[in-house]
């Protein structure tokens, strides 16, 4: 079968392959109802083979569309996709539309070797921060790894797949298709080897695993076969990660540590606990718990290697084929030697009686636990200076993040607005982006005589001017339609958002009455640089005085450029002749 239809849901255009995945392939993409570009992941179609995988498979891409945080990449859209296959048969092709994300996975930086103390941190804080957002939404991820982490090239964390390995873990999966979600196991949490229930806590575990990997640019565990790597997870303590990475701080390995605790009750309860002691190694203060010795015998409500490994073979062995099985016959399996019938029933009594109480304190005072630590309303800081605004941000156990932005009609120095806007609540130490006003911008009028008026808006757009009002004029050169001049006029300095307002030709002039002058007069009037008329001149020798007679053009708006005859007295003047005496006189 092709890599997927042309046009996915009539609206998707599939375009270049990303990426190949055990379980799917991702695709760029764009959005032709939206207009933008996404990240497209073409499921394998046989896991729509299942009726159950695709009302889970929904249900759970419906819960990830719901988390909007800025370390969690967006899921958009969420179906299947009827395509025939090349032997004709129609098929289901789940397919997931995602946030376009532009980085590198956090698995190829890895393959670069171990990262500094001070870098890891700061993408495991981002990635427990993902967790946090999560957790609190009800939704566990289930497969964290470095292959569903991205480092943006800015260095944003970006988070994928939330709850899509639910969908994938609860249905009836292939040997194959089990053998590419067996491709993960290097971040197993025990429970997840043991086949057991999973909640929050896994993901912390997970995360730890990647963790380890970042300071000692390895796993903790590693091995030929997926069920050696979950025979580890489930009954061998890791080495620190300084044994791989002599510069991993004592305080941070005991942190990796308590992280990797084979039992939940031992680790870190929250993605918050976990980042709270990050910070604190960081600073070089190691945590107050001790870390887990790893004695199962000695552990009230922890499971034997013995019990735990047998667990695990028989989830297992239903997934592994006959070859495989014969290599997990040649295994050599962890052994201990068994506690008495008595303490295995009194541990049993007392953590039914813990889980009891456990459920009862939780479902009784959740609600209280909603405090500050849990949401923070962003406070309004708008009007303010950046100073002020953002000790009360910070106040408020927000990260506010400076934003310089022109704005015409909020002074320099004060802020705009902020994203999340005030009123939105928000997990503490959300990065809270200030937009704070530099005030007006200065400009220049651009030159826009001799310019078509149907071009000159582009131009004062492109120069961050706006287009005010627009007049006619009588013009004696320029063609009708094109500006004679701007008010301001060109090369003046203004401000960027001002209106600069148009004169524009109509093609005419206004010809004078010029009859009764002279006509020397009269033609420099009309040839001269405010009229520029073709001017003939007509003598009449009927009489004289070179006074102006008639003009064949009447006074008035005539076009530019027009022509004018001037007729005009051109007699020479004869002098009267003189009387003298008569001889008779």
């Amino acid at each position: 079968m092709s890599d997927g239809p042309r046009l996915l849901a009539g609206r998707y255009q599939i375009g270049e392959r990303l990426g190949r995945g055990g379980m799917a392939d991702v695709h760029v993409g764009v959005d032709t109802r939206l207009g933008r570009q996404v990240a497209i992941k073409l499921l394998k179609p046989s896991l729509a083979t299942d009726p159950s995988f695709r009302v889970r498979f929904r249900q759970e891409a419906q819960a990830a569309a719901r988390m909007a945080h800025p370390t969690i990449v967006r899921v958009f859209d969420a179906g299947e996709e009827t395509v025939t296959d090349e032997s004709g048969h129609e098929r289901q092709l789940p397919f997931i539309v995602m946030e376009l994300v532009d980085g590198r996975l956090l698995k190829d930086i890895l393959a670069d070797g171990p990262l500094p103390e001070q870098e890891a941190v700061r993408i495991v804080e981002s990635i427990l921060t993902a967790l946090e957002y999560s957790h609190r939404a009800g939704v566990v991820h289930r497969d964290i790894k470095p292959g569903n982490i991205m480092l943006t090239h800015n260095g944003q964390v970006k988070v994928m797949d939330f709850g899509i390995a639910r969908a994938i873990s609860d249905v009836s999966a292939t040997v194959a298709q089990t053998s590419a979600i067996l491709g993960t196991a290097k971040y197993f949490s025990p429970e997840q080897a043991r086949g057991e229930d999973l909640d929050a806590r896994t993901d912390l575990y997970s995360t730890g695993i990647v963790f380890y990997e970042m300071l000692a640019g390895r796993p903790p565990f590693v091995g030929t076969t997926a069920v050696t790597v979950a025979y580890q997870h489930v009954s061998e303590t890791p080495p620190p990660p300084s044994a791989f990475n002599p510069s991993v701080s004592p305080a941070m390995d005991a942190v990796v540590l308590r992280a990797l605790a084979k039992e939940r009750l031992d680790r870190f309860q929250s993605a918050t606990e976990f980042r709270n002691a990050v910070q604190a190694a960081a600073m070089g203060t190691a945590p107050t718990r001790i870390v887990p010795s790893g004695d199962y015998n000695t552990l009230l409500f922890g499971v034997s290697p013995t019990v735990a490994a047998a667990g695990v073979e028989t989830a297992f062995r239903e997934l592994l084929t006959e070859e495989q099985a014969d290599e997990l016959d040649d295994h050599d399996v962890p052994t201990q030697s068994r506690p008495p019938v008595a303490w295995i029933w009194g541990g049993v009594a007392i953590m039914a009686a813990v889980l009891v109480a456990v459920v009862f304190f939780v479902l009784n005072l959740a609600p209280a636990t909603l405090s500050s630590d849990v949401s923070v309303l962003v406070p309004n800081v708008v009007g303010s200076t950046y100073d002020d605004g953002s000790k009360v941000l910070t106040d408020a156990k927000l990260a506010p993040q400076l934003v310089s932005e022109p704005n015409p009609n909020v002074p320099s120095g004060e802020i705009i607005r902020t994203d999340p806007a005030s009123g939105v609540k928000v997990i503490p130490r959300t990065p809270i982006k200030v937009y704070v006003s530099t005030g007006k911008v200065e400009a220049t009028v651009p030159q826009l005589a001799y310019t078509k008026a149907a071009d000159a808006e582009g131009v004062l757009s492109q120069a961050n001017l706006k287009l005010g009002q627009t007049w006619t004029e009588h013009s004696p050169n320029i063609p009708k339609g094109v500006v004679t001049r701007t008010d301001p006029s060109g090369g003046t300095s203004v401000y960027q958002g001002d209106t600069v307002n148009l004169y524009v030709s109509d093609g005419l002039v206004t010809v004078p009455k010029v009859v009764g002058d002279a006509v020397a007069e009269a033609n420099a009037t009309l040839t001269g640089k405010d009229l520029q008329l073709d001017v003939t001149l007509e003598p009449d020798a009927s009489c004289s005085g070179d006074l102006v007679t008639s003009q064949s053009l009447a006074p008035g708006d005539q076009p530019q450029k027009s022509h004018i005859t001037l007729t005009y007295c051109s007699a020479t003047e004869q002098p009267e002749p003189s009387s003298s005496p008569s001889p008779s006189d």
